[in-house]
């Protein structure tokens, strides 16, 4: 089966209207797809899949902190209707909101006014987050592309690095649990951590109730898929993949494209098939 866990639409940080999302998911041939926003399930409110024969799994992409550092936990097989979700929505809304605040106010201390209200002006209504901020930093001109942005005023120690408290892993974990959901690791080879963090990351997770983790994120080596499927194995976790798509303009993140998991992993989808 073709399985895409993890993609966005610009209800987040995606370019794609869900609908568009879902209609680019058909003609790839997907058979089961997941839509993971950044803490929203907005997206499911605008799409129709009757008749199409796709098998949608709802989810989400919680923010979260581990020992000082932001990680990302993805919801699969989610109740939307549930209190744990909609209260974990509510709180994470709350807490982007207000980093949204702060990110605008210290730009304005650098002469860029109005960021906040710009930054939403590309999130078609969504939750907002610092690639919006970047994408109205280069509408009005002051820097000519999305990776200067970063570069000089949102990236890690700029004055748009707003340190913000999401909620810890146990939180997120519960409220997906909550939900009737599976809790996922999200592609724990992005946050630049040596292996032996990474293990100490995924123990703590699977101690607190994550039932699995990203061992294919995107296009990626085959010694990244190996070592992540023998991370999965060691700490007894499910495994997932997805594209990680956020635009169809970016190959190494193609909606659908996700290479097969190793013989070694029990697959997430064993949960709900």
């Amino acid at each position: 089966m073709n399985i895409d866990l993890h993609c966005h639409t610009n209800v987040s940080d995606g370019t794609l209207p869900p609908q568009d999302l879902v209609n680019l998911a058909l003609e790839r041939g997907l058979d089961m797809l997941s839509i993971t926003d950044h803490d929203s399930i907005a997206a499911y409110e605008a799409i129709d899949t009757a008749g199409t024969g796709l098998r949608m799994i709802p989810g989400i992409e919680f923010s979260s902190q581990w020992r000082k550092s932001g990680v990302h936990i993805v919801g699969l097989n989610l109740d939307l209707t549930s209190d744990a979700i909609l209260e974990g929505v509510a709180q994470q809304s709350a807490a982007r909101e207000d980093r949204g605040e702060k990110i605008s106010e210290k730009l304005a201390r650098l002469g860029f006014e109005d960021c906040l209200q710009g930054a939403k002006s590309f999130t078609a209504g969504g939750q907002v987050g610092r690639p919006h901020f970047a994408q109205h930093l280069v509408a009005i001109g002051a820097v000519t592309n999305i990776a200067q942005a970063f570069k000089k005023y949102l990236g890690a120690g700029k004055a748009g690095d707003i340190k913000e408290q999401w909620g810890d892993l146990a939180t997120v974990v519960e409220w997906i649990r909550g939900a009737g959901g599976v809790a996922v690791l999200a592609h724990p080879k992005k946050y630049k951590m040596t292996g032996t963090k990474i293990s100490s990351l995924l123990e703590e997770f699977a101690s607190v109730g994550g039932e699995a983790v990203e061992v294919i994120s995107g296009l990626q080596i085959p010694s990244v898929t190996r070592d992540m499927a023998n991370l999965c194995q060691r700490h007894g976790l499910l495994a997932s993949g997805g594209s990680d798509f956020h635009s169809p303009n970016q190959p190494w993140a193609a909606l659908g494209m996700v290479a097969k998991l190793p013989d070694n992993c029990t697959p997430v989808w064993s949960r709900w098939t």
